[in-house]
């Protein structure tokens, strides 16, 4: 392997251990989720609202972490926001597993600790809402682009690895014990667990350098060109793709829309439709949703591990392909795919048959979504926008990621209790109109610089519509 390639993977693998930690934080729920109804819920006498907004009150810092994430990221660079994201993760981890700290009793759950329970939940999302964006961005920022595809899409293998470790996790913590003990200290195991996978996120952080980009954006050119010369493969390339950044921050104001409307609402709607089809359902109640297939306790926190597994393999087919099938195709395959697992298990549920069948669909849903929406609306997000404003962008869609997500997983357990054949037909429809979406809109990012990728919404917002004399 080339130098250049190995120091840029190197840099990958560092940078993706924030995606490791959004994975492993926003997954670690699916098995605490059925402990914390009867620790608080139940217990407390709340309803199914408080229940979905439990499982997802980590999102509500999710769309804090991203709203901000552009402003911080421009301040203090790419890498100090992911040190924070870090240390954020690090102390929610161990306050959600033991919420009583200081203040409360263990045991005597009240509406203050509840409350407490979500606030340190929310200090974790914000670390997800800084990773998640900025770990593709780093990356996306650093790369070349003959291979930038393949490594941002290694960013959604460390999320999906992170879900699948985390899973794992919880299986072999609820393994062999009864209910009582997981409902008493298993779930505080699982929270807990995240404090090692955090600390060594921290640590590794000091040895990678800032991106090229956002060097540049500050006048520090020197260490750019450095950087620059060690993930490119000659000198030549190294400084024809320094004057190319260059000039691209000399082309507009920084303006958000300062590149035209349409780029901003093509990333926003990327951020909708990855979670409007409802991918996060299945990972938050995985095991809730397996055990109404019929499958025991202990078998249904197994299916997550396989669910898992899904995942994984098919990040990796998506890894082999994204740079040489294309981002654009492999989304249209996934979004057709996706609406037959969706719209397949939305009929057994209406013909009250929900079985190995439903269990099949669900993993071939899984399967098609991690070929394609899982880890290509990152790897676009990260491309399309300009360098003056991909920060600020990048945070925009990061946010409303994170809040079409929250609004998706927390309806969820009222939606399921009204009906479970239009719930799911409800995201079956939701993949139709992503597959839509992605044929009139998305251009393909393929194989193109950066740069040459602001060029293309830079002609578009220039392009002037013919007259009818002219046509």
């Amino acid at each position: 392997m080339k130098p250049h390639v190995k120091y840029i993977i190197y840099l990958t693998i560092i940078a993706a251990l924030g995606g490791l930690l959004f994975g492993y934080d926003t997954a670690v729920i699916s098995g605490a989720e059925q402990s914390l109804q009867v620790y608080f819920i139940d217990s407390l006498g709340l309803n199914t609202f408080f229940h979905g907004l439990t499982v997802s009150s980590a999102l509500i810092g999710c769309i804090i972490g991203g709203i901000i994430s552009g402003f911080v990221s421009n301040r203090i660079g790419r890498r100090n926001t992911l040190m924070i994201a870090a240390v954020l993760f690090f102390i929610s981890a161990l306050l959600s597993a033991y919420p009583e700290f200081l203040f409360f009793t263990k045991d005597e759950p009240t509406i203050g600790l509840f409350i407490m329970f979500n606030i340190y939940r929310i200090l974790g999302g914000i670390g997800v809402g800084f990773a998640s964006g900025l770990g593709p961005l780093y990356i996306s920022e650093t790369a070349p682009a003959n291979i930038r595809g393949r490594l941002v899409t290694l960013n959604n293998l460390a999320i999906i690895f992170g879900t699948l470790l985390v899973y794992f996790v919880n299986y072999r913590i609820a393994s062999g014990q009864a209910v009582e003990w997981i409902n008493d200290l298993g779930w505080r195991y699982m929270f807990a667990s995240e404090a090692i996978p955090a600390i060594l996120f921290f640590c590794l952080l000091f040895l990678v350098p800032e991106t090229p980009r956002y060097l540049i954006s500050k006048n520090r050119d020197k260490e750019a060109i450095k950087i620059l010369s060690k993930v490119n493969e000659t000198k030549e390339q190294a400084m024809q793709t320094y004057y190319e950044i260059k000039k691209s921050m000399e082309t507009t104001t920084g303006q958000i829309f300062s590149y035209g409307k349409i780029v901003i609402v093509v990333g926003i709607l990327l951020a909708f439709g990855q979670q409007f089809v409802g991918i996060n359902v299945i990972l938050y109640y995985a095991p809730r949703i397996f055990a109404n297939l019929g499958f025991s306790a202990d078998s249904s926190m197994l299916q997550t591990v396989l669910l898992g597994v899904v995942n994984l393999v098919f990040v990796f087919i998506a890894i082999m392909f994204v740079d040489k099938v294309g981002r654009k195709k492999l989304l249209l395959i996934g979004s057709v795919g996706m609406a037959i697992g969706m719209l397949g298990v939305a009929t057994l549920a209406f013909m009250d048959s929900m079985g190995m069948m439903a269990l099949v669909l669900i993993l071939f849903y899984a399967a098609t979504y991690n070929l394609s929406w899982g880890p290509l609306m990152w790897v676009v997000a990260s491309e399309i926008f300009p360098n003056k404003i991909r920060g600020q962008a990048m945070a925009i869609i990061t946010a409303a990621n994170w809040g079409s997500n929250l609004l998706i997983s927390s309806t969820f357990p009222s939606l399921l209790a009204i009906n479970a054949g239009m719930t799911y037909g409800i995201y079956g429809v939701m993949c139709i109109l992503a597959f839509i979406f992605v044929w009139k809109l998305v251009p393909e990012t393929s194989g193109k610089t950066l740069e040459e990728i602001e060029r293309y919404w830079v002609e578009k917002n220039e392009r002037k519509p013919l007259s009818k004399k002219a046509m």
